[in-house]
């Protein structure tokens, strides 16, 4: 408790920018580009399902005038809901750091998925009165939806309708049931030395982007077999290494190509594709529009 109350000394206040989608349904950001911590306040009753992305950076959020703290770090999210109690958002968010927050009442929420209510653990009879927490980590196809949120730059008449549709899609992704998960291969995400490997190959094949190892290379490199490095990855990422690959090169094109530094074929070669052309197909094919089109739509 002590910890907590000093480190609110030198936090600085600031609040959410929030979009109010419909009705029961906000999506609120905020994007600490400070250098000093700051500090977010929020009263949400307790008839709304909280969940918060930190797709950037680190936060802390604290409960009960701080007695209890819960850091969500890069590149992972939380679930809150507790029927019996308010949960007031009250985050410390790092220098540097990003978040974004979907808020749903529960009654909306219940009619997105009452023919999967089972499916959904929280929303089953048995746990309808029960508070539900749970972390995770965000899949490259959620960044991709988070990270459009928070930089968006489209005419502010759209802003509501598109974020609407942002916040569905990032609700279906961090629902979504991988196809081919089996029971067997729980256990791998138990041994945390495989998890911090497939971690390390994350690591290494974003700094490597534009030459990456092969994926034999890569397995044993980080210590892992091939078929563990490739479950291993698809459980921790909710991806194959290459499809994840490939939709972290196109974020990182997106956003080099809005800074306005580079031109297309720059842009092309630091994320690896050695002739235009195939960097505007590969471009295309993630966002349904050339580079040039794109850098236009900006403007």
């Amino acid at each position: 408790m002590n910890n907590v109350e000093s480190s609110r000394k030198n936090v600085a206040e600031s609040s959410f920018k929030e979009t109010r989608v419909d009705d029961g349904f906000l999506v609120l950001t905020y994007k600490n580009d400070q250098s000093e911590s700051q500090r977010v306040v929020k009263e949400i009753d307790s008839d709304f399902i909280q969940f918060h992305f930190c797709v950037k950076g680190c936060c802390k959020f604290i409960f009960n005038e701080g007695r209890y703290s819960l850091n969500v770090l890069e590149e992972n999210s939380l679930l809150l809901y507790n029927p019996q109690r308010d949960l007031p958002i009250n985050l410390e968010v790092d220098p540097n750091s990003w978040i974004v927050s979907v808020l749903i009442s529960i009654k909306k929420f219940h009619g997105l998925f009452s023919q999967e209510a089972g499916y959904i653990t929280f929303l089953s009879d048995d746990n309808k009165d029960k508070k539900y927490y749970k972390d995770g980590v965000i899949s490259p196809s959620m960044a991709i939806v988070i990270n459009q949120v928070i930089n968006f730059n489209l005419n502010q008449s759209i802003k509501n309708l598109y974020f609407k549709g942002k916040a569905y899609e990032l609700l279906s992704l961090y629902f979504n049931r991988s196809e081919d998960a089996n029971i067997e291969q729980c256990p791998f995400l138990i041994d945390e030395t495989n998890v911090i490997k497939i971690r390390k190959a994350k690591d290494i094949i974003i700094s490597r982007m534009a030459e990456p190892p092969s994926l034999q290379e890569l397995a044993d490199e980080i210590g892992l077999t091939l078929k563990k490095l490739k479950e291993g990855f698809k459980q921790i990422y909710g991806d194959s290494v290459f499809s994840f690959l490939f939709d972290y090169k196109m974020e990182v094109a997106r956003k080099l190509l809005e800074s306005g530094e580079d031109n297309v074929n720059e842009v092309g070669l630091k994320v690896g594709y050695s002739t235009a052309s195939h960097f505007i197909a590969a471009f295309k094919k993630k966002y349904g529009t050339t580079p040039k089109k794109y850098v236009t739509s900006l403007n």
